[in-house]
């Protein structure tokens, strides 16, 4: 919930600028969103911090308000807004001077607003730069991929896959389920389903999710996960945007249930830890 929130206040800030509803809003931004859970479900927002680079004309009272009607207030929704929740817009004064002339140094920020915003384990390996032979990449969307056909397909409420690698090695040294005390069916039998359905081999991966296609200028910003798959062109220019969001392995878990699934490989579906560990998490309503 707190990267989802954030993810539509910087969203906001963008449409804002672009379409001129607040012209005096300038390129770099930033958005925070502190949540209250209760039995592992956000029952409240309780802090929010935006800020926002800016005209030197516009006045400190003018920007807040305006950021406040126009940019919070349409992106966090009323019920998560109880009285008492704490505001800050630009806490630190006056940002007139940003994006590269004011500081840089993103990449170690980059790789958890990329994925979770902290809610899930990262492995530590940076997305941007790489293609999709390297499974820094390729593997975490595939996590991602499996993680949500476990949810979608009833066998757990929440679900965090692991996965390592051996470099040089193209099976899994290691396939992980944990479902933090929410699954239908037993972890062992999750795994084994995982491994009987999904192809995690890096080659099985970059098949499975189309990953050589032109698909990734719309990952630059708001996140890698939570986001709508969405099919572009025709004929053998088709390709699929976020299509480790699909949910199309559900009935395929489902069956490997029932029949009791065999592992595809002897090194998938072992829980034990290799030397490279790539994470996902999918939470209920996992789209």
């Amino acid at each position: 919930m707190p990267i989802l929130l954030a993810h539509r206040l910087t969203r906001a800030l963008a449409d804002r600028r672009k379409s001129g509803d607040l012209p005096w809003l300038r390129p770099d931004g930033k958005a925070q969103v502190t949540v209250v859970y209760e039995n592992d479900r956000p029952i409240a927002v309780d802090t929010v911090v935006v800020s926002a680079q800016h005209a030197e004309s516009i006045s400190a009272t003018r920007m807040k308000q305006a950021i406040m009607a126009e940019v919070i207030e349409p992106s966090v929704p009323q019920e998560l807004r109880p009285r008492g929740v704490k505001y800050h817009i630009n806490p630190t004064g006056r940002f007139v001077v940003g994006g590269p002339q004011g500081d840089a140094g993103l990449t170690g920020r980059k790789i958890i607003v990329d994925t979770y915003g902290g809610m899930g384990r990262h492995g530590g390996g940076a997305f941007s730069g790489k293609d999709p032979s390297k499974v820094d990449r390729s593997a975490c969307y595939a996590a991602r991929w499996v993680a949500k056909n476990i949810v979608a397909a009833g066998l757990a409420r929440r679900c965090e896959v692991q996965i390592a690698y051996a470099i040089g090695v193209a099976q899994p040294v290691s396939v992980a389920v944990d479902t933090f005390g929410t699954a239908t069916a037993s972890e062992s039998q999750i795994m084994r389903a995982v491994s009987a359905v999904f192809d995690l081999t890096p080659r099985g991966i970059i098949t499975a999710l189309d990953l050589r296609k032109p698909i990734y200028g719309a990952t630059a910003a708001y996140g890698h996960f939570g986001r709508k798959p969405e099919r572009l062109g025709s004929g053998k220019s088709a390709r699929t945007q976020f299509s480790w969001e699909r949910i199309d392995r559900v009935s395929a878990l489902k069956k490997a249930i029932r029949d009791g699934a065999t592992t595809r490989s002897n090194g998938a579906g072992r829980a034990t830890r290799g030397p490279r560990h790539f994470e996902a998490t999918a939470l209920e309503d996992p789209g």
